[in-house]
């Protein structure tokens, strides 16, 4: 996908050779497809709210002679005729009309979908259906688009424009397996930019342009191939594709990517390059190949599109019923409290997945509704980014086509317009990075599910996998794949029970453990035992020749040491290398060619190579034999026999270099006949000596030979009874590879328990803190170190308008609700200082929050972003104004209030007064805080009948509210004795009682004399 509207040819041509350029516009064509042919492209333009003005750009600058066919779908309200067709015909000299059922589609003529139908293609004519889904759930250019893919194939044109919802985000993935080309408005030019933005998160978009430079860009798109592309047959051997230009694309994928690509189809691999060149507008693989070395992103996007995953929920829905059927059975016969183990590789989104997991849920409801069978789904894909995805269990709205309503109701929870799988459903399903060429696969399964995998893998591999899966199944278990796959060639391992569908069965009428050995297992070990010498040095000598590196080893050796002629041999005597003549000691053995030592060895020197042979494989260490006598046309000549017993180079370990080095010989021992009657006693005596040890060397190894042949029939005889006809080497290494696996298998399984444990409580503490930040009601948005959101709680959104989908975003990206500037640089401040800001902040909805800002500690007390909380402190900002209010109010009341007044608490003592009654008692009203009435005016008011009247109003239980002219002779300071008329009330709020009353004077009357 190019990530902006400007045109590929500039961005892609600025680092290529001129011959990679694209054409000019003068040099194209403005027909690329004759008229009579029936192979023309059909190019989808669909949309919904707002496509008008689009539809209206692309057809003001169309050619009217494009050779191609154009199909318009959109979403049309089925209760009313269609206008469009008049509509469009304003823009475009082409033929428009309403399509028709069974209508041929012919290139320069626009069709467009009548309301309330859906409308499919076959063979080039399109054929209209009543919509079986209810119109809020229709998905029509979807629909349209699953049959455009596989009718016209290459020849398929998705171009989407503005829009609501994700319709068509599906549909593009499968024009782009079978490969087409897709088309998007760019989002910042559409009126409405769901339905764009909903396909570019497929990531499989080629163009993102404004709707009036489409036309131009699909013309050149669609020209490049028929006029500069040569015949595939040809192309295969081209200068322009040479053959070792996709090996350098495998190896820059495999090296950024870690995956090998050279077992998939070799033509569906250059058709998916053969489209991404054109993307770029590049002629030559060479070209290419150079690209994808100056351009990593461009790697990571052909590794992508190789593995395009186009898979939806339930696909084939008969093939999903017709397991269902085969899956009751076997489930029928599971032990309760058992497990059903299924594999599902290339998961790709997961939709497959847990299309699974909801039909063996059913399944087992169905069969055994009394028994708990626990299902166990391992989705595996080599994609990271499926994986996560996948992982999720998140889905957009289109999925309603799929699904049907029980079963989103059932499995699943719609949150913000998207679909979520159940977390019991996402539980039962491992979804694993895992490589199908190379990892082991898991084992003991019930069900393995591999669907629309195996066309895209070479013939090789797939014979390799086959085996594989048969090995993975439990005895009669079942081998789900896609409508497009078979066994072929490996019947005896499977029995098919739906042609159709390709369900079949494992068998056990043979096993696949011999051919198990060809697939290369990355976790498989060799042998530790070390390969024998001769083994590896007759391999070694058979693929290479005097002047290889083994013989450049051999040669090194020989002029370290020494330069008569020698033989290399092994531990039984076999010559692996000659430098010299050696034709005086060695001549060939009679009968069927030999090449060992000891049987090419004179006669005189037979018994003497054989010793020191043996001593050297003995002791390791290099054994020298003065004095030896050989028979030569000269006479008798004398000789040093030398085997010395090599222990480096590594090549060379374990081998013998034997030399024979003549040494001065006298003339009478020269010219002696060698005959026994020529001989001294001792010298014959001597003579039988060496033979009688030579002979006993030779008994030694011979009985030695004798039983390890007998340990060897002893062994092929028991091979031969355990092995049921199978060589006992395969058995051997196949139940080595199973116990290597199993062993595999089984500490995945306790590191799957681990961290199903791990899970667990992770699980558990999350639903804690879940529930905590819920209780609690404080937004908090957790940062990383680059003020990215990281995670943050649902009652932030009444703040900064976030969805679950921001995660990953800048912070500063948001407009927030608040009436404050600062937050991007004092989060800065916090990451840069590691300091705490807090501070009250309000909303321009005139909330109030107690912002705090501090650093995001790890426990290993590493800084790793900050969080944001906000406390609602609406309340008692309003209870502070309220106070402030009060306060006020009681200021106010002391200024204006004429007649002396006092509040009273429970105690009596002076909650409040007025500067009237301050001045009365000859205190200053801020001093009369506190203080007892009693004590008031020297005693003046300690009089039985107030108090008791003020308790009785204090008095919770009495219905008394209020008293009034109770007279008080009382002495006041600085004033003379006088006769108060005194009332009181008890204090409310809200209808309930304050604990205080209110004590007034209503009038003062002096006393005479």
């Amino acid at each position: 996908m190019l990530p902006d509207s400007s045109p590929a040819p500039e961005n892609a041509g600025a680092s290529l050779p001129p011959a990679a350029a694209a054409p000019t516009a003068a040099a194209r064509p403005a027909h690329p497809y004759p008229a009579e042919s029936d192979k023309f492209p059909v190019v989808l333009l669909g949309g919904s709210a707002g496509c008008i003005e689009a539809l209206e750009l692309f057809f003001r600058h169309l050619t009217p002679r494009s050779g191609m066919a154009y199909v318009v779908v959109m979403h049309l309200l089925p209760s009313r005729e269609s206008e469009l067709p008049e509509v469009l015909q304003r823009f475009t000299p082409l033929p428009v009309q309403t399509a028709a059922d069974g209508q041929k589609v012919r290139p320069n003529h626009v069709y467009v979908i009548p309301p309330d139908r859906d409308l499919s293609i076959l063979h080039g004519s399109l054929y209209l259906l009543k919509p079986t889904q209810v119109p809020s759930r229709r998905m029509p250019i979807d629909f349209f688009l699953q049959s455009l893919a596989k009718d016209a194939r290459e020849r398929a044109v998705c171009v989407l424009f503005s829009g609501l919802g994700s319709d068509g985000s599906v549909g593009l993935k499968l024009v782009m397996e079978n490969f087409g080309m897709v088309m998007v408005q760019d989002p910042a030019t559409a009126a409405f930019d769901a339905l764009p933005r909903a396909a570019l998160a497929t990531e499989f978009v080629d163009f993102v342009l404004a709707p009036e430079l489409m036309p131009a860009k699909l013309l050149e798109y669609v020209g490049r191939p028929l006029l500069t592309r040569a015949a595939r047959e040809k192309a295969e051997e081209s200068d322009s594709k040479p053959a070792h230009a996709l090996q350098k694309i495998f190896v820059l994928i495999r090296t950024q990517t870690g995956h090998d690509f050279s077992h998939y189809k070799r033509n569906t691999v250059f058709r998916r390059i053969e489209r991404r060149m054109n993307s770029h507008q590049i002629k030559e693989f060479t070209h290419y190949v150079r690209y994808l070395q100056e351009n990593p992103h461009e790697v990571e996007q052909l590794f992508r599109e190789l593995l395009i995953g186009v898979t939806k929920f339930f696909r084939d829905a008969e093939a999903f019923e017709s397991l269902r059927q085969h899956m009751r059975p076997l489930l029928a016969q599971k032990e309760p409290s058992s497990t059903v183990r299924v594999w599902a590789p290339g998961c790709s989104t997961g939709e497959e997945a847990y299309s699974l997991t909801i039909l063996l849920q059913e399944c087992i409801e169905e069969v055994a509704p009394g028994r708990y069978l626990k299902i166990q789904l391992f989705a595996t894909d080599i994609s990271a980014e499926g994986v996560e995805f996948a992982r999720a269990g998140l889905y957009p709205e289109n999925i309603t086509a799929d699904v049907s309503p029980e079963r989103l109701q059932r499995f699943f929870i719609k949150t913000d317009g998207h679909y979520q799988i159940r977390k019991e459903v996402r539980d039962s399903v491992v979804f694993a990075l895992h490589n199908i060429n190379k990892d082991a696969p898991f084992t003991k399964l019930d069900l393995l599910c591999c669907r629309n995998l195996l066309i895209y893998l070479s013939s090789d591999l797939q014979k390799n996998l086959l085996p594989v899966f048969h090995y993975a199944l439990n005895p009669g278990g079942l081998l789900f794949l896609g409508p497009s796959e078979n066994i072929t060639g490996f019947q005896e391992l499977f029995q098919p029970l739906d042609v159709k569908w390709k369900i079949s069965r494992r068998t056990e009428t043979a096993t696949s453990l011999p051919r198990l050995l060809n697939f290369p297992f990355a976790l498989s070990r060799q042998s530790t035992a070390a390969p024998h010498p001769s083994a590896s040095m007759a391999t070694a000598v058979s693929s290479r020749r005097e002047g290889g590196p083994f013989a450049s080893l051999v040669q090194k050796v020989l002029l370290s040491t020494y330069s008569p002629p020698a033989v290399v041999i092994n531990a039984k005597g076999e010559i692996l290398y000659v430098n010299g003549r050696t034709g005086k000691y060695l001549e060939p053995a009679p009968g069927l060619g030999s090449m060992n030592i000891f049987d090419m060895a004179r006669e005189e020197l037979s018994y003497e190579i054989s010793g020191a042979v043996h001593r050297a494989l003995q002791t390791r260490q290099e054994v020298k034999v003065d004095g030896v006598r050989v028979k030569t046309e000269a006479g008798q000549q004398l000789l040093r026999l030398t085997v010395k017993y090599l222990e480096e180079p590594e090549e060379l370990t374990g081998l013998l270099l034997v030399v024979f080095e003549d040494q001065p010989t006298p003339r009478r021992v020269r010219l002696a006949k060698g005959s026994a009657s020529d001989l001294s006693r001792d010298d014959v005596v001597s003579a039988m000596e060496k033979e009688l040890q030579y002979t006993k060397h030779r008994l030694q190894t011979t009985i030695e030979e004798m039983e390890s042949s007998l340990e060897e029939l002893k062994s092929t005889n028991e091979e031969l009874q355990s092995a049921n006809e199978e060589l006992q080497s395969t058995n051997e290494e196949a139940m080595t590879n199973k116990e290597e696996m199993q062993s595999l298998n089984e500490e995945l399984m306790t590191l799957n328990m681990q961290y199903q444990a791990k899970t667990e409580e992770l699980s558990q503490a999350a639903n804690d803190m879940k529930n905590l930040l819920d209780s609690t009601e404080i937004a908090i948005i957790f940062l990383d170190n680059d003020a990215t959101i990281k995670r943050f709680t649902s009652p932030v959104a009444r703040i900064v308008n976030l969805l679950p989908t921001d995660v990953g975003r800048p912070l500063s990206h948001f407009a927030s609700n608040l009436r404050y500037e600062q937050l991007a640089q004092d989060v800065q401040q916090v990451l840069d200082r590691l300091i705490t800001i807090e501070t009250n902040i309000q909303t321009v909805a005139g909330e109030w929050y107690t912002m705090r800002i501090l650093p995001y500690r790890t426990l290993d007390n590493y800084i790793s972003g900050a969080v944001i909380t906000f406390t609602d402190v609406t309340d008692l900002k309003n209870l502070e104004s309220q106070l402030q209010d009060n306060a006020r109010f009681a200021a106010s009341m002391q200024e204006t209030v004429l007649e002396p007044v006092v509040a009273l608490d429970g105690g009596l003592r002076v909650y409040f007064s007025n500067r009237s009654f301050a001045h009365l008692v000859g205190i200053e009203a801020t001093e009369l805080a506190g203080q007892t009435l009693a004590e008031l005016a020297g005693g003046s008011f300690n009089q039985p009948p107030l108090l008791e009247r003020l308790q009785h109003l204090l008095d919770a239980g009495t219905d008394a509210y209020e008293f009034s002219n109770l007279k008080l002779d009382v002495a006041l300071p600085g004033q003379p004795r006088c006769r108060l008329s005194l009332y009181g009330r008890r204090l409310l709020h809200q209808g309930q009682t304050t604990g205080r009353v209110l004590l007034g004077i209503d009038s003062l009357e002096p006393l005479a004399g």
